[in-house]
């Protein structure tokens, strides 16, 4: 199944997020039905006949729309479900555009999954970016979204104004409490003509460095993951236009493989720890071949890191498909032989 994505930059949303430029990110400046069909076209001829695939409208706040241009962008969509080439259909939105009466009418055009631009549960945080609603008006949305047989998305960020760790953790918390089908996360990045880069140029807006925003990043992905919750995306796709309008902030085009590594070296870290090691002493790391570049990191720096965290042991790094038993190795194992002995 692939997905076929439609981007409706912007639209629908009342408000101007500090850190929002949808119509910079994506290079598109409006929303027509005409425009969805280009988009789906454009897509349609790399899709594999003969399977179903999945139709995606990305930014904006689809249910804001006025309901007749809802229909309307529907309706390209509406007729690939009747050919059997679309079965199912997602959107995002904001928590508080959604209600009983715009749910019934997304059940019509097969929509299963509502995202909601989330980024914080801190009441303050959410102020400070202007999002224009409330961390209860999320609890509200997700309840109701699930009553009504929907599964639902969550898109957090770190890095936002006046969000510090303590503010992330009490996030992560209350998501990991949600329990939300799948969550997206997005390190602050400041945009081009935002509100958030006229704060940038006068001083009044600091964002995180990348070794910041991969480590907090790494904490969310690791408590999610650790409760079940499906992390899909972490930091923005790299595309020519987004790069283009980026001012400041963590940017790099592989976000999601640098935080994946964070979360297993601090996880291998913590076995470490517990350990008193002295001349002698080795660790064999034993990491299923897929995540040979998490474990290494950027430049070897994870590697390096967990490196000096042994010393005076030595640590050895081996990429295998099996443990030392014959298995199949799906995560790191570790084998700590101390100097006289193996443990």
């Amino acid at each position: 199944m692939a997905i076929i994505p439609i981007f409706v930059p912007h639209a629908g949303c009342p408000h101007q997020c500090v850190f929002c430029n949808q119509r910079t990110i994506s290079g598109q400046k409006e929303v027509t039905v005409e425009e969805v069909s280009r988009q789906i076209k454009r897509y349609l001829g790399w899709l594999k006949p003969g399977q179903e695939h999945e139709a995606a409208f990305y930014g904006g706040s689809f249910t804001g729309l006025p309901l007749k241009l809802q229909a309307e962008l529907f309706r390209p969509v509406d007729e690939l479900r009747a050919q059997g080439v679309v079965t199912k259909v997602r959107l995002s939105t904001r928590p508080d555009y959604i209600d009983l009466p715009r749910l019934n009418f997304l059940k019509q055009h097969g929509v299963y999954l509502i995202e909601l631009g989330v980024q914080s549960l801190d009441e303050d945080v959410l102020l400070a970016a202007e999002r224009g609603h409330t961390a209860s008006q999320v609890y509200e949305a997700v309840s109701l979204i699930r009553q009504e047989g929907f599964q639902v998305g969550l898109q957090l960020m770190v890095g936002m104004p006046r969000q510090t760790m303590p503010s992330v953790r009490s996030t992560v918390q209350k998501v990991c409490r949600l329990k939300p089908d799948l969550v997206r996360i997005y390190p602050l990045l400041v945009i081009k003509d935002t509100p958030l880069a006229q704060a940038y140029r006068q001083g009044t807006f600091v964002p995180l460095s990348l070794e910041e925003a991969v480590e907090q990043a790494a904490y969310v992905y690791s408590c999610l993951t650790e409760v079940g919750i499906k992390v899909i995306r972490i930091g923005l796709q790299p595309d020519e236009e987004l790069v283009r309008n980026i001012l400041a902030g963590p940017f790099h085009p592989a976000m999601g493989e640098l935080v994946k590594g964070r979360a297993l070296r601090n996880q291998l870290e913590e076995v470490l720890k517990k350990y008193n090691f002295v001349a002698g002493d080795q660790v064999d790391l034993y990491c299923p071949v897929r995540l040979l570049s998490q474990i290494r990191g950027r430049s070897n720096s994870n590697l390096i890191y967990l490196r000096k965290l042994c010393a005076p042991a030595r640590l050895i790094l081996t990429g295998t498909k099996q443990d030392i038993s014959g298995e199949p190795l799906a995560a790191p194992r570790m084998v700590v032989r101390a100097a006289s002995s193996s443990v």
